[in-house]
């Protein structure tokens, strides 16, 4: 899926929201003093996929790519981005993986 230019400053906006999100889910035990995840490794962030919301640590390389754009869209359609269950994909785990060994 491709974007037009027009929409180019808006998803740009709304990634940096999205990764401001994850690097401030809160500090609680298992976070640094920033707020960061201590197990997920710079450059990259978690995010939770499937019924069971299986846990992923995706590069953050994977949020300049328009199908991962694409997840991350449907995502703010079904459970937006002002909720504490971290950044939450709504797709089955089998297409998630298959889609980011493809972006790899």
């Amino acid at each position: 899926m491709a974007f037009r230019k027009s929409s180019k400053l808006t998803q740009t906006a709304l990634l940096k929201q999205i990764l401001k999100r994850c690097s401030s889910l809160g500090k609680k035990h298992g976070y640094d003093e920033d707020g960061l995840p201590l197990d997920v490794p710079k450059g990259h962030f978690p995010v939770y996929v499937g019924e069971n919301r299986s846990r992923y640590i995706v590069p953050i390389s994977f949020l300049s790519h328009p199908e991962f754009q694409c997840l991350l869209q449907r995502a703010e359609e079904e459970f937006g981005f002002d909720h504490d269950m971290g950044l939450t994909i709504p797709c089955e785990e089998v297409v998630f993986r298959s889609l980011t060994s493809m972006l790899r």
